[in-house]
């Protein structure tokens, strides 16, 4: 059984309320019990949000040496932070940037990533989906 963390930055804690129309209309919980049920034979899922900045990087370091894996939707912090890359170079265990939008299609600062160059893979514009995306890749396929 592999031990992945469900990693997530500022405001997806308002997943479900914060503009609909492009992070849908269901809150994180339901999506995280679902990944929780369809995964429960492969996968211990456990999940982390924060909007501090530290809180997250404080969680890599925690997490890092021990889990099998990481999905990171690290929001806004995704295009500032050089602090969340260190810190994803750092630790050993493989970390998958997710996105719940096409970040490509929105507003030009959004198509820089500081994280995407330290992660294994991207996955984004696959709505909540993008998470079960991740968590098959480091489950390596299955």
């Amino acid at each position: 059984m592999k031990k992945i963390l469900i990693l997530n930055g500022p405001n997806l804690n308002l997943l479900g309320k914060r503009e609909p129309e492009i992070y849908g209309n269901i809150g994180f919980e339901a999506c995280l019990r679902q990944l929780q049920e369809e995964f429960r034979q492969r996968a211990d899922i456990s999940y982390f949000q924060s909007n501090h900045e530290g809180a997250l990087i404080d969680k890599l370091h925690e997490t890092g040496f021990e889990y099998d894996g990481i999905v990171l939707n690290a929001g806004a912090y995704t295009h500032t932070s050089v602090a969340l890359a260190d810190a994803i170079k750092a630790i050993t265990a493989p970390v998958i940037e997710v996105h719940i939008s096409n970040v490509h299609a929105r507003e030009d600062f959004r198509r820089h990533s500081y994280l995407s160059p330290v992660c294994k893979g991207v996955i984004c514009g696959f709505g909540l989906d993008s998470y079960k995306l991740a968590i098959i890749a480091l489950l390596g396929g299955e």
